[in-house]
Formats: structure tokens, C-alpha cells, sequence
């Protein structure tokens, strides 16, 4: 029996994909604030909206940070929420953020990934979503416009799933796919309306000693996000924690149901590798720069060199095992940064991948490689110098300086 659906090819950008994927998503509530590169988005939203094409509460505020609370009362009720937002406005919401995750209110949110001011820059990097790893939202990197509409879908079930209940975010690189248009194979309507199904609720105890679903409901009376002093407020974080290592697993479940509708898989939907079973020396990167790198690694190969990709789909929550397992036999790593950690020792992703080799008995030289800030290209060329670098390390045994810098003037 054919189990992939017949999809059809649409022309669309990251952010059109976007909205098209949570037309199709029956979502209940959308609150938004238009900001570049996410814009988009919501205007082509808003389109559905005004044509009724969708059944959509849309809620115009006015700041990101009211959408976010009106996405997350809607949630707290029991509907299904989406909203958008990149740089500034993502800064925006940083509080609500945290409230969002604590009430675990499963909101799915795009983010066009975008410089953060001063100086003001509306290109392209990942600082804006960096800030907010520790925030208790699922974190999940798109390479294409492709696995944006993907992810989107994916997201709504990961994030509603009964043992996560967590918000979730989708990150497209700001205009490298926001902007950029490519071919993208949707699903009918009805097969996506299917897969992503209805939401369910956890029973819990309510005041009254009876149970209920976990929705504010005036017929089921209870309190979510109340006041928490040290007596329990530790015990709520935990939870979360506990939350997010269910995710692991859910992403993976929901990524490989998905990839049976769609035909479509990407890695283990945790960590995607490319050419890497056999690499000596390797890249780990996420976004959109992956198709830079998968291109020069087709080169090296072609030139006999043991070159390897390791895409990260998911930072939060981070693969730690899958890392570990993917990069154990690569004798050096370069792991790039499309953000700072200023005064650290090198970017988000080389503090996060380096210490989870830490523990191995053998493990491979890492160093780290800033990138990208503010829309600057990444050429292959630079990659290809990346891998040279490695070489260097790997003939070596020992890497001279952690921290590097690609394409900067200094």
C-alpha cells in the first residue's frame, strides 16, 4: 500500500512556507507583530485570513511581546497557537518567553533568525534565538525552505505531545530563506489536517479533587502559573528539564511518522550527517549554511579527502548521545557560530558540542569558527579553508588557536 501522499509543487520563500504550513495546520489563534525578515509571514496569514480560507482567530498587537501573551492565554484554554518573530521583537518577548515554557503552553513560533542591534542590522545570523536557548523552548533549524514547511507541521505535534508540553520554535535563516524562493512540495490539506490531529490534554487533579484536562475551563476551575516560593518552584523547573529530555525522543517519533506522509527525512530529526561515517575531519553547523558545506564536501570527496557534515536540526533540546555517537571516530571538528557569546570561550554551539565530547575516551580536536554576523556571506571558498584548517590540526595533533574568525576584516 502507497503510504507517501501525492503532493503538489508550489514556488515559495522560508516565510511563505511558513504560513502556508500553519494554514494548513487547523491552528485556532495566530497573534502577531510584523517585524523583518519575519513580515511575510504574517502578511500572507493575514491573506488566508481575510479570505477565509482559514477558520483563524487573528489577533493584531501591538508589540511582540502582547502576542506572545495572547498567544499564551489562547494556549493555557486549549487552542492551538502560532505566532512569528525575529531580533528585537524575539528580545521582546524574553520575559514571556519563560512564562510561556513554565505554563507549559505547547505555542509554536517561526523565528527569520536576524542580527541583533547596536549597530541596527536587519540581515541574517542566529544571535537572536542564541539568546534565548536557555528560555525552555524547543529550538528546532531549518536547512531550506523545504523543511521549513516541514518543521512547522512537525512542530505542532512535538510541542503538544502529552509528555513535552512545551513550546516550540522553528528557525529559518533571515533572507537566506525567508526571502529566497524554491520549490517546495506541499501535502493536501487534508493529510496535514490529519497528521498534526487534534489536541489532546493530560488529565490532572483539579481544586475541586476531581480529573480534568489540563485547560483553563470554567466548568473544570484551576490555576496555571501561580505564584511559586522556594518550597516549589524547584521542583517546576525540573519538571520542564524532564520535559525537554521526553522531546528527544517525541522529535524523533513524530519526525519519522512524518517522514512516512511525506517521504521526507532528515537525519534521525535530531542530528542530520552528511558523508560522515567515514570523515576524518568534519563540520557541525545549523541552518541554511549546511548546503554551503554539503557542497565543498562533495568536492573534497571527489578529491579523496575524508570530508564530513554534521547538521544539528535540534540545539534545545541538544542530542547529546547522538553528538557523541556521530563524531566519536572524527579525528578533528570545526564547529561554526552564527552568533557571539561575548567574553566566553568561542560561540553557543562550540561551548555545547565541545563539552559533550568532553567525556569521551577518545575524542576528536574541536575549534571554533565565528561566522556570518549581520548577513555577511559565507563563501565556499571559506568553507573549503575551514577543512584546510582542519588538515592542519589533524597532521598537527593539537589545535593552536579555539577561537577563529571567517571573513573578517581585523
Amino acid at each position: 500500500m502507497k503510504s507517501v501522499a501525492e503532493q503538489k509543487t508550489l514556488a515559495l520563500n522560508g516565510d511563505e512556507a511558513v504560513a502556508y504550513a500553519v494554514k494548513q495546520s487547523d491552528v485556532d489563534v495566530v497573534a502577531a507583530y510584523p517585524i523583518t525578515p519575519q513580515t511575510i509571514i504574517v502578511e500572507r496569514f493575514s491573506e488566508y485570513v481575510a479570505n477565509g480560507e482559514v477558520e483563524t482567530a487573528f489577533v493584531c498587537t501591538e508589540s511582540e511581546h502582547s502576542a506572545l501573551t495572547a498567544c499564551l492565554a489562547a494556549s493555557l484554554t486549549g487552542a492551538r497557537t502560532f505566532t512569528a518573530s525575529a531580533s528585537a521583537g524575539l528580545a521582546l518577548m524574553h520575559e514571556m518567553l519563560f512564562v510561556t515554557s513554565g505554563c507549559r503552553a505547547p505555542v509554536v513560533m517561526a523565528i527569520a533568525n536576524r542580527a541583533l542591534s547596536a549597530p541596527i542590522n536587519i540581515h541574517g545570523d542566529q544571535s537572536d534565538t542564541m539568546a534565548q536557548r536557555d528560555s525552555g523552548w524547543i529550538q528546532i533549524y531549518a536547512e531550506n525552505a523545504q523543511e521549513v514547511y516541514d518543521s512547522v507541521i512537525q512542530a505542532f505535534r512535538i510541542a503538544e505531545h502529552p509528555e513535552v508540553l512545551l513550546p516550540a520554535m522553528v528557525c529559518l535563516d533571515g533572507f537566506q530563506l525567508s526571502h529566497s524562493v524554491e520549490n517546495v512540495n506541499v501535502l493536501p490539506d487534508d493529510v496535514v489536517k490529519k497528521f498534526v490531529g487534534v489536541r489532546q490534554f493530560p488529565l490532572v487533579l483539579t481544586h475541586e479533587g476531581k480529573l480534568a484536562p489540563l485547560k483553563l475551563d470554567p466548568e473544570n476551575p484551576m490555576t496555571m502559573g501561580p505564584l511559586a516560593f522556594p518550597n516549589y518552584y524547584f521542583e517546576f523547573k525540573r519538571q520542564q528539564e524532564e520535559a525537554m529530555k521526553n522531546a528527544l525522543r517525541v522529535i524523533r517519533e513524530v519526525h519519522d511518522e512524518y517522514a512516512k506522509i511525506s517521504g521526507r527525512s532528515y537525519g534521525d530529526g535530531l542530528l542530520d550527517p552528511y558523508f560522515l561515517e567515514d570523515a576524518e575531519i568534519a563540520i557541525v553547523c545549523l541552518g541554511s549554511t549546511a548546503g554551503t558545506v554539503k557542497t565543498v564536501v562533495d568536492e573534497l570527496r571527489a578529491e579523496g579527502i575524508k570530508a564530513g557534515l554534521l547538521r544539528m536540526r535540534t540545539f534545545r533540546p541538544l542530542p547529546v548521545d547522538g553528538i557523541r555517537e556521530a563524531l566519536k571516530h572524527v579525528k578533528a571538528v570545526a564547529v561554526m557560530d552564527k552568533s557571539m557569546s561575548f567574553g566566553g570561550f568561542g560561540g553557543a554551539v562550540f561551548h555545547e558540542v565541545r563539552h559533550a565530547l568532553y567525556d569521551l575516551d577518545k575524542k576528536p580536536l574541536v575549534v571554533n569558527y565565528i561566522y556570518g554576523l549581520g548577513g555577511r556571506d559565507t563563501s565556499p571558498m571559506q568553507i573549503r579553508e575551514i577543512y584546510k584548517d582542519l588538515q592542519e590540526i589533524v597532521a598537527k595533533k593539537r589545535v593552536e588557536t579555539p577561537v577563529k574568525y571567517v571573513g573578517l576584516r581585523e
